[in-house]
């Protein structure tokens, strides 16, 4: 049980690459957090850093108040559980577990104790005399785990533990690491490219761009209050809908590029009169039903039938740009039909059409 701070933590590189930028960070004893961001944005360079496997640059990374930049990754009591498992192939799933706990001189007897109490935990007592190769992949990951819960760390690190296993197996795994994290209490850092993923499992979310957390926050708060464009592109499936528009001259409404014109309550945008917007608004919050006038008409080009729900993507029949709209149960469309969207107020998403940031309503 422990607390994690990172403090202005920067990662460069002799290349020149500035991998991680300016990081700061509380993560509170026994919390949950996923870093998350696409391929390349730092967030794996910024887990390694915790664990000691990467130099730190500049900043300082500390675990209940002491300082571990110059920590050897044995002394910093962190477990990682790696991507492709790192399981020594000779060894049985026993001898892979306890290997950690018999190089610190750990007694026979309590390696036996702690190493079958972890298997029971994971459900894995079963595979304890069986070699890696023998198991499916999802075993294997329990065995990983495994592997760094007899450690007893302070802080557990996940570096894309699901990426290699099928869908319905990373759900399956997704339950079981939540399930575990919870039982166990241990602060943990979580990363993953994979959204649902990441809105699943954190307690908080850090939406990395660039070596840089451009938001973090509960998932409820990212979806919702997205700070800029690429958070509020990155946290939703299907992705969130953009609309170049304008605020009228007067403040009283908004015009989509060669579109329809949106009225917007009384003041709402009079600080924002003339101003460039990308208008964001989600594909499960385009309806054909509600007390709103329609705001327009979707010529629909291709439909996805999920059961639940029905994906239909297509093009706004004024002004052109592509929409995805989502709409509950199965739906009778076909391509070419017109489906007309309507887009509340309290779920349209504002941002400055530059910079990208979210424009707050007066």
């Amino acid at each position: 049980m422990a607390t994690l701070s990172l403090s202005d933590v920067n990662k460069r590189y002799d290349n020149g690459a500035h991998a991680v930028r300016g990081v700061d960070m509380e993560i509170a004893d026994g919390e949950f957090i996923v870093f998350v961001g696409p391929s390349g944005c730092g967030k794996s360079t910024l887990l390694r850093m915790v664990a000691g496997l990467e130099a730190i640059t500049e900043g300082e990374i500390a675990i209940d108040g002491r300082r571990i930049n110059d920590v050897s990754p044995s002394e910093c009591d962190v477990a990682m559980v790696f991507q492709n498992y790192a399981l020594y192939p000779h060894m049985t799933v026993y001898r892979n577990m306890a290997y950690g706990l018999s190089n610190r001189k750990v007694p026979k007897t309590e390696i036996e104790s702690i190493v079958r109490q972890a298997a029971a935990t994971l459900r894995i007592e079963e595979f304890l005399d069986r070699k890696p190769h023998q198991l499916s992949g999802g075993q294997r990951q329990r065995v990983a785990m495994g592997r760094a819960i007899v450690r007893n760390p302070k802080v557990f690190l996940f570096d894309e533990p699901l990426s290699n296993l099928d869908a319905k197996l990373r759900v399956q795994m997704r339950i079981e690491i939540k399930r575990l994290q919870r039982s166990i209490g241990v602060t943990s850092i979580y990363v993953t490219h994979d959204q649902i993923e990441a809105m699943t499992l954190a307690d908080r979310l850090a939406v990395i761009s660039d070596g840089r957390i451009e938001q973090m926050g509960t998932p409820i708060e990212l979806y919702e209050t997205p700070a800029t464009t690429f958070v509020a592109s990155f946290i939703g499936s299907p992705a969130m809908n953009f609309l170049p528009a304008r605020v009228a001259d007067d403040g009283g409404s908004i015009t989509l590029d060669e579109g329809p014109v949106l009225p917007i309550p009384a003041g709402a945008l009079a600080a924002h009169a003339g101003r460039a917007l990308t208008l964001g608004v989600r594909p499960e919050h385009l309806g054909e039903e509600g007390d709103d006038d329609p705001v327009a008409s979707l010529e629909v080009e291709l439909i996805e039938q999920l059961g639940a729900d029905t994906l239909i993507y297509g093009r706004l029949a004024e002004g052109g740009e592509d929409l995805t709209v989502r709409l509950q149960g199965v739906r009778t469309l076909s391509p070419g039909d017109t489906l007309p969207i309507r887009a509340p107020w309290r779920h349209l998403h504002l941002f400055d059409a530059e910079s990208g940031a979210r424009i707050s309503l007066g």
